[in-house]
């Protein structure tokens, strides 16, 4: 069962994720077997690795305030996004990843590839984070989204199309990791967990399928220890039995599904 929980999970978990999938499972197994077990067969969690920023300053005065302030929490989804752009290296080229996540659910909202630091790259991943909230029926006015002052955040159009959906733009400081740290730690995890351990990548087109399957596991799969222990998607979804949108009388509710 320890085999089959990590390699079901791309062969990243350690210990203490094996340990909690068995138990969610209903194996009530004790954490010191499972970490004598996962010694034995030689099973370990994967490492991660910081690599070089991909931010390429926007040029220009910018007037968005940082409405973060490093403080990246929220007591509900659609509070506060974070967006933020990496790099995989393919046979064919360098390929550029944009990626959007509530800080909430840790959940990835919206994400896209593109072969260049294009702005259409950021731009797409944001369109794919509103169009999937609101699919699910979700209000995202208020909605505070915050990125560093890379080129791609910094473009009229990106800033026009926020405004339009209710929300409102928040930067850090050019260079600093630590304004966009939630941003910063996801791209690791990407990077690790798909990038290098499931690598070398023939072109963008066998990345792009590998991509979707791994968010796809990273929101409804994927235990996270900074909410419980649970997947993304299980974290949202608690939320909102515990918390239901109020309705008007002779209002229709909004699907999630």
């Amino acid at each position: 069962m320890i085999e089959r929980v990590h390699a079901e999970n791309y062969g990243v978990y350690g210990v203490r994720k094996v340990h909690a999938e068995l138990r969610r499972q209903g194996h009530p197994v004790a954490r010191c077997t499972v970490e004598r077990l996962m010694r034995s067969a030689g099973l370990r969690g994967i490492t991660r690795a910081k690599g070089p920023r991909t931010t390429v300053p926007g040029s220009g005065p910018d007037s968005r305030p940082d409405l973060v302030d490093r403080a990246f929490t929220a007591t509900g989804p659609d509070q506060l996004w974070v967006a933020d752009i990496t790099y995989c290296r393919t046979f064919s080229g360098w390929a550029y990843a944009a990626f959007v996540i509530d800080v909430y659910s840790r959940r990835v909202v919206g994400w896209q590839l593109s072969r260049s630091l294009r702005t259409d790259l950021a731009f797409d991943a944001l369109e794919m984070g509103l169009w999937t909230r609101r699919r699910a029926g979700r209000d995202l006015g208020g909605l505070i989204h915050h990125s560093d002052k890379g080129v791609q955040y910094l473009a009229v159009r990106y800033t026009q199309r926020l405004a339009e959906a209710g929300a409102v733009a928040s930067v850090g400081s050019t260079g600093d990791s630590y304004e966009d740290a939630l941003a910063e730690a996801f791209n690791s995890l990407f990077k690790a967990e798909l990038v290098r351990n499931r690598g070398p990548w023939k072109n963008i087109d066998d990345l792009e399928i590998a991509v979707a399957e791994y968010i796809d596991w990273f929101n409804h799969r994927r235990l996270h220890g900074e909410i419980g222990l649970i997947p993304p998607a299980e974290y949202e979804d608690t939320y909102y039995r515990h918390n239901p949108a109020p309705t008007s009388i002779g209002a229709s509710v909004p699907s999630l599904h």
